[in-house]
């Protein structure tokens, strides 16, 4: 079992999902970022609980060999859309496409399967296989 799915079991348990795991570098900084989503929202609570189960688990599994700080957290209204099920789990939803010839364009994601999506433009409908794209993420009309 990797450790993907062993992270995924503890979230589970405490009836979220796993969204996504991500290392990034901020402020000479190495986070160990754990994204979680559960129906009707993330709270503080949560992430404070999943954070006390899974920190003891990484102290005996480590991430990676380098020093690094556990950050639980929800991926927000505008989340970055890349994996297959991310993308089937946001139909309906408006994106922000930005594909690998530079080109961008904005719409709603009309279906996903494990090859592409279909997104809804003003345009009309346009289909892209998962390797034309570069960043997709999903989109809030703060208006």
């Amino acid at each position: 079992m990797n450790l993907e799915t062993q992270i995924s079991k503890i979230i589970e348990a405490n009836g979220a999902a796993l969204y996504d795991t991500e290392i990034v570098t901020e402020f000479d900084e190495t986070i160990y970022r754990v994204l979680i989503t559960k129906v009707g929202g993330i709270k503080l609570d949560l992430c404070a609980s999943i954070s006390h189960e899974l920190s003891p688990f990484l102290d005996v599994n480590p991430p990676m060999s380098q020093a690094y700080r556990l950050e639980i957290s929800s991926p927000g209204i505008e989340r970055k859309l890349v994996k297959p099920v991310h993308f089937k789990n946001a139909i309906g939803e408006k994106i922000k496409v930005k594909l690998g010839a530079g080109d961008k364009l904005k719409g709603i994601l009309k279906s996903a399967d494990n090859n592409g999506i279909v997104v809804e433009t003003k345009a009309g409908e346009e289909s892209y296989d998962y390797g034309d794209l570069n960043t997709c993420k999903t989109y809030f009309d703060w208006n």
